[in-house]
This record gives structure tokens, sequence and C-alpha cells, in this order.
């Protein structure tokens, strides 16, 4: 058996936004049972791309708050690591 663990989480800089429940967002660890490493890693491929793209949506969303001054994407920070373990 394989274990896919993943975890996510950003936060955004305190300027970014004056509502403070958007500042953290916190981690979410996911795991994930697996028969085989091949498919354990298949899987964490498939999730590594929509990781990566999450995080190019969520900068995208900044794009109104810069456009009045109140924020850039080096405001946020997005966090993530795929593994695929041996259980």
């Amino acid at each position: 058996m394989w274990v896919l663990m993943y975890v996510f989480s950003y936060s955004l800089n305190p300027a970014a936004t004056s509502d403070k429940s958007d500042w953290r967002l916190f981690p979410n660890v996911v795991f994930q049972e697996f028969t085989t490493e091949e498919r354990c890693r298949t899987a964490k491929s498939a999730l590594e791309g929509s990781l990566k793209e999450a995080g190019t949506r969520l900068r995208s969303g900044l794009e109104d708050l810069k456009s009045i001054g109140k924020a850039d994407q080096s405001q946020i920070i997005i966090a993530y690591n795929v593994e695929c373990l041996p259980k």
C-alpha cells in the first residue's frame, strides 16, 4: 500500500485586505491510499498540476486590488507539498 499525502495553504498579507478572516487559510492535510506506487505517483502528478493552477487563479484574483493600489501578487503566499509514501 502507498499513501498520498498533500498539504495546501495560503495566506494574504494583511495590507491586501481589511477582512481579517481572509488573511490566513489554515493548512488542509489529506491522505489517500493506493494499491501501487505507480497509481500513487500518477495521482501525485495530477494533484501537483491542479495545485499550481489554483495558485495561479488565486494570484489573478488580486488584479482588482492591484488596480487600485491595494495589493500585488507578492502579497499572497501559497504553499503545498505532495508526497507518495509507502505504508
